[in-house]
């Protein structure tokens, strides 16, 4: 049995990126963590009400407890939260950041949000994204991408559905169109804030094809709950197949833009 077992006991959605599994495993170190202190305490409050209930202890004890076994208690779970951020947490971000990639089969990809849906905007065979400027969203330009800019002429954008291929590097840059989302792959384990107006990312690297939900992680309005999207990893050849097509089908689209 391992230290991850838990998750999978929680019904948590399993693993299918690079990193997950440090993630998983000191989210499975948390869970043993909190089930100890779940079943101690419960026995502690057990004692106390029984111990020193008014029928047993008709006159008040103002001294309170002598002993210093809630202190060691206290300095004990403040160690193991120290652990859990200096051994676990600090070195997985540090690894996210100094891995980032770098390599020529790299996905960048931007994700936007709006009330209450996603959009998907993908390179194309230049593997170049468009500049980004929020005041050039309109009904006809939904990601906001610069129409001038010759890097975004083949662009091209997915609504609903992230695909991506297994096992590439995929940079999601993430924004939002109105109020703050956040885009939540749990089956990658990671998750980003989507701000108006400004331009985050992260990275993962997909190790297993499926499909999944993508759910917003902040609560957004009334239809936050129906905010969902599709999560669509794919064998690399597929996906480069569907990208050659979505791209030469905007490079299309893109030249009256231009012209205009």
């Amino acid at each position: 049995m391992s230290i991850s077992d838990i998750n999978i006991w929680l019904g948590i959605t399993p693993n299918a990126s690079e990193h997950g599994g440090l993630v998983d495993h000191m989210l499975g170190f948390v869970h043993w963590f909190m089930l100890a202190l779940f079943i101690g305490w419960s026995i502690f409050l057990i004692l106390a009400f029984t111990r020193f209930r008014a029928s047993k202890n008709a006159r008040a004890d103002y001294h309170g407890v002598r002993g210093h076994a809630s202190t060691h208690i206290e300095i004990g779970v403040v160690i193991v939260e120290a652990i859990l951020l200096l051994g676990f947490a600090f070195p997985l971000w540090s690894r996210q950041a100094d891995e980032y990639p770098t390599s020529p089969d790299t996905i960048k990809m931007r994700a936007l949000g709006e009330k209450f849906l996603w959009n998907f905007q993908y390179p194309g065979d230049d593997a170049m994204l468009s500049t980004w400027n929020p005041r050039a969203i309109s009904p006809a330009n939904a990601t906001g991408r610069e129409l001038n800019d010759p890097n975004g002429k083949d662009d091209f954008v997915n609504p609903g559905t992230m695909k991506l291929p297994v096992g590439r590097p995929v940079i999601v840059d993430v924004a939002s169109k109105d109020v703050i989302h956040n885009l939540a792959l749990v089956p990658m384990r990671a998750a980003q804030d989507a701000c108006p107006g400004v331009k985050s990312h992260m990275w993962f690297k997909p190790v297993k094809t499926g499909t999944w939900d993508i759910i917003c992680g902040q609560l957004c309005g009334p239809g936050h709950a129906q905010m969902k999207a599709v999560l669509e990893v794919v064998e690399a050849k597929e996906f480069d197949e569907w990208a050659k097509e979505q791209s030469g089908a905007a490079a299309k689209k893109s030249v009256p833009v231009a012209a205009k």
